[in-house]
């Protein structure tokens, strides 16, 4: 089919010879090589050709919001590299245009108007595996863009990474700075940020915002988990009474709210995975349905006396895994969430089960005392033969996530399926080669490295006297405040280098290697809503995604931190210019002069 774009761009048509590439994307591809015949204009439109398209037309409709973005942004690169240790700051492309730096090609290339878009397989879905390898090509003499793939899904990265390579002439025009020739695939299959809706609501367009960044970074999962004890912001048909316990009727999402996200992130090639957490951080929605289903939510959840402590934050709440109606009320909220929500995969969380928020439970109680022999080893063992059969029989297709607790904390159960997926978050290193020798394949989230929110989130607890510190931290409370974590237990803040040199598959062996399936970097929202949340993921998150698609490390195994310093910083900038809310990472002085801001003059240091 032919399918012309008609919305013209004046260009003032300039040949360029440029003598080194400006642009620098995010995440870089795995191999790319330009040439040196000097630049391509684009023509006043570039028209999409391809053979076949899906149909609801996503190419077709990916190429009008890339082509679109394109001509409005008219973008200049804003960080660029140059030899250190020059301080000079490298000239824009406006600046190179004006200033005659671009010299004249010796001839004319052909301008640009056409894309080109071979699929071999337009069916291939959106789940976990797809392949979203793709090549595109320029060539000195061709007025077309040819971009080849697998699937659907690859060449919507290719648009991504054309998007980036397309840059303003400095005279009104755009131009790509030279013929290139990209062969780009992932590492790995799952690449993701985690959402957090049930401490604080985040509205639909912040979501929106969130799948815009993920699709710029080539990151394909978004982890939602829906809720959490302190609110259900969820519309339940089976139980229209849970979002009572949603913070105001405006802070709801309805099924067509949820059906819109799992569309918008579909298009832009992006699978979402529902999380409701079970059996711990369960209170909010479902003690309207039945009270007897969970329990401790009226005890405090003493913080203060940890003996007694039945949540690691406020406020309690437990599912009763002994009490037979508990299971009715989850298969009718699974089943329909999973009718909603169309990936194969479904996270069912399992994480942080609290001992003493049982002691509530006369039906637990009970339990225990039948046998004296039994442990909470085998309470969480209950769980897992009860629930997961519900889970799993949902459809022939469906392949669950838990929380790496349910295998590892020391309330965890004794035989957990191993084609259940792992998403491993404490102890880094030791726990993933923990996960891995056992058999689980692992979603690596460890905290050290990849949570958002830490330094921010865990301080959020009022009327705190270990605040009242005016000299070092008294013995009782080490690092807790006065030059120390500040009250967040994961603390200090997870810096874009920390998650980029994140090598986590170090020491493993090869057959453990093959079972990480990716990463995904949370954001816990208890100090985070519609006003930060894209701050706090943004562009930290774009770390991870580099990672994740082409890795830290150059061809001879070194470090490339330092080349993705600049990479980042103008990637910040292409956020900020595409409507998202990223936080600055450096002065404007260390993005205009590279690696002047660097901690060591020799480079080596990080290669």
């Amino acid at each position: 089919m032919l399918l012309s774009h008609l919305w013209p761009v004046c260009l003032t048509l300039i040949v360029a010879r440029v003598t080194a590439v400006q642009v620098n994307p995010l995440p870089a591809p795995r191999n790319i090589s330009w040439a040196s015949s000097g630049s391509k204009n684009l023509a006043g439109f570039v028209t999409l050709r391809t053979a076949q398209d899906t149909p609801d037309f996503l190419l077709a409709n990916a190429w009008d919001r890339a082509w679109k973005t394109i001509v409005a942004l008219q973008w200049v690169p804003a960080a660029t590299e140059a030899p250190f240790p020059s301080f000079q700051p490298f000239p824009t492309a406006t600046a190179a245009a004006s200033s005659g730096v671009a010299r004249r090609a010796k001839r004319a290339l052909p301008s640009l108007q056409f894309v080109d878009v071979s699929v071999s397989d337009v069916t291939a879905d959106l789940q976990h595996g797809v392949d979203e390898s793709y090549t595109l090509e320029v060539t000195d003499d061709s007025n077309t863009v040819i971009i080849q793939a697998p699937t659907v899904w690859g060449a919507l990265h290719a648009f991504t990474t054309l998007q980036q390579l397309i840059i303003s002439d400095g005279q009104g025009g755009l131009i790509l700075e030279q013929p290139v020739k990209i062969q780009d695939a992932p590492l790995y299959p799952y690449r993701g940020i985690m959402i957090d809706t049930g401490r604080n609501f985040i509205s639909v367009p912040k979501i929106y915002e969130q799948l815009d960044a993920m699709a710029l970074s080539k990151l394909n999962v978004l982890h939602w988990h829906l809720d959490d004890t302190q609110s259900w912001p969820v519309q339940i048909d089976a139980y229209p009474e849970m979002v009572r316990d949603a913070y105001s009727s405006r802070e709801v999402f309805s099924h067509a709210d949820l059906r819109n996200v799992v569309a918008y992130a579909r298009a832009r090639g992006i699978r979402v995975i529902p999380e409701i957490d079970m059996p711990s951080h369960s209170a909010a929605g479902w003690k309207q349905v039945d009270p007897d289903m969970v329990t401790c939510v009226d005890s405090w959840w003493s913080n203060d006396d940890w003996a007694l402590h039945t949540a690691v934050e406020p406020p309690p709440g437990q599912m009763d895994i002994i009490y037979n109606g508990t299971y009715t009320v989850v298969r009718d909220v699974y089943n329909e969430l999973s009718d909603i929500f169309p990936d194969h995969w479904f996270h069912v969380g399992a994480d942080e089960i609290q001992p003493n928020c049982f002691n509530f439970s006369r039906y637990v109680t009970e339990w225990f005392a039948e046998d004296p022999a039994r442990t909470y080893n085998d309470l969480a063992q209950y769980w897992v033969d009860h629930a997961v059969p519900i889970f799993q029989n949902y459809s022939t297709s469906r392949r669950l996530v838990m929380w790496e607790d349910i295998v590892l904390s020391t309330e965890h159960a004794h035989d957990v399926p191993k084609n259940i997926v792992m998403q491993n978050w404490n102890n880094g290193l030791e726990y993933i080669d923990k996960l891995t020798a056992q058999g689980y394949d692992v979603i690596v989230s460890s905290a050290d490295f990849m949570y958002l929110d830490c330094g921010i989130g865990g301080g959020f607890v009022t009327n705190d006297p270990r605040y009242d510190v005016m000299s070092n931290p008294d013995p009782s409370t080490p690092n807790f405040n006065y030059g120390g974590a500040g009250g967040s237990w994961c603390a200090p803040y997870k810096t874009w280098q920390r998650i980029y040199d994140y090598d986590f598959t170090q020491n493993l062996t090869e057959a453990q290697a093959q079972h990480i399936v990716g990463a995904a970097a949370p954001l816990w929202s208890e100090q985070v809503d519609d006003v930060t949340v894209s701050s706090h993921f943004w562009p930290r998150a774009a770390a991870l995604a580099e990672l994740v698609w082409s890795g830290n490390r150059d061809e001879q195994g070194h470090k490339r931190t330092t080349l993705m310093t600049q990479r980042i910083l103008n990637f910040r900038e292409y956020l900020v210019a595409n409507g998202v809310q990223a936080t600055a990472l450096v002065p404007k002085y260390c993005l205009q002069h590279p690696h002047a801001c660097d901690f060591y003059r020799n480079q080596s240091a990080v290669q």
